[in-house]
């Protein structure tokens, strides 16, 4: 079973930046198979899905509230996943999940307060 695990969550202030990392491991099929996510969850809210990256020529989505603020990036010999957030702003304020078909990371929490 693919395992992932999170990290670089952590405290900013509005207007900075904060990068994550996602470690996939037991991967059986080569990376670019895999549809890699980042979803987020607010207090009180659903989670959502706000960027995602697949196949060989890095296909890349995202969520309007971040399009244009956060760029999500992959490694594949590291079969790592980046989520570079920058001109953060308290509403990006959540716990940030990996995930990949039904597989979830425990997610890393991040804040965006003065």
């Amino acid at each position: 079973q693919v395992q992932l695990v999170e990290s670089g969550g952590g405290l900013a202030q509005p207007g900075g930046s904060l990068g994550l990392t996602c470690a996939a491991s037991q991967i059986t099929a080569p990376f670019t198979y895999y549809k890699m996510n980042w979803f987020r969850q607010a207090p009180g809210k659903e989670r959502e899905m706000i960027a995602s990256i697949s196949g060989v020529i890095e296909d890349t989505k995202y969520s309007d509230p971040v399009k244009g603020r956060f760029t999500i990036s992959r490694d594949i010999p590291k079969r790592r996943v980046y989520l570079e957030m920058n001109s953060l702003e308290p509403e990006d304020t959540a716990v940030y999940y990996c995930n990949t078909a039904t597989v979830w990371g425990q997610g890393t929490q991040v804040t965006v307060s003065p």
